[in-house]
């Protein structure tokens, strides 16, 4: 909340850091959220707000690791930042594509983490996206840097051709420093590039299991291969 506040702050006086869909200057004295949102936008053509979900998990995740955690995921409207000491494994929704929540990562210690994931989609969610993707995923260092990169890869999956449309997604990932790989699904396709975590095929009633995100556990019908 305290990191919120900051933020809601800083717009009320700087009202084109909340609307701006290009990068921005940011004042020396602004809160750290701003300048951490303003920072990736030196490198990826996009507005800082978005960075905004990555950049809130990437701070919540620094003061946990300052408390001494050792495995700590936070996840914040999708967009993950998370170290661990043990495997996890994160399943990828990209809303009524064919493969929503049935494919996903597993992610090693000490090959995988530090670890940061953000999606962007155009077809469900809050989020603004110019693009046409069911799921623009990107890993990256950090949460911050995937959220933002997944938004500008993301607004590159456009057209009517859809295999076509994500080649071009993909070669926008390619074309960005300091991340380490994307995913895109856009209805029945789906196209990757970079150096991804293991991939895991998940089996399951997808809507039980979000029914039930709170719960930590599995529903008892799903199945990580």
């Amino acid at each position: 909340m305290k990191i919120r506040n900051d933020l809601i702050k800083y717009i009320q006086h700087h009202n084109e850091f909340l609307n701006s869909m290009t990068p921005l200057k940011v004042d020396d004295n602004a809160p750290l959220v701003v300048k951490k949102m303003q920072s990736v936008t030196e490198f990826i053509e996009v507005g800082p707000m978005a960075a905004v979900a990555g950049a809130i998990a990437d701070l919540i995740l620094e003061k946990l690791l300052k408390n001494g955690s050792k495995t700590s995921i936070v996840e914040n409207g999708g967009e993950i930042s998370a170290i661990s000491k043990v495997n996890i494994s994160v399943g990828i929704y990209a809303g009524n594509a064919q493969l929503s929540g049935k494919i996903g990562f597993k992610l090693i210690p000490n090959k995988d983490f530090p670890f940061g994931l953000g999606t962007s989609s155009g077809t469900f969610g809050r989020g603004f996206s110019f693009g046409l993707a069911d799921a623009a995923t990107v890993i990256a260092e950090n949460a911050t840097i995937g959220d933002a990169a997944a938004t500008f890869v993301g607004n590159h999956v456009i057209g009517t051709d859809v295999e076509k449309s994500i080649q071009n997604g993909l070669e926008a990932a390619e074309s960005l420093d300091r991340i380490r790989g994307a995913l895109i699904i856009r209805g029945k396709y789906a196209g990757m590039t970079g150096k991804l975590p293991q991939l895991i095929k998940i089996s399951g009633n997808k809507n039980n299991l979000l029914n039930k995100k709170y719960d930590y556990k599995l529903d008892t019908d799903y199945v990580l291969l």
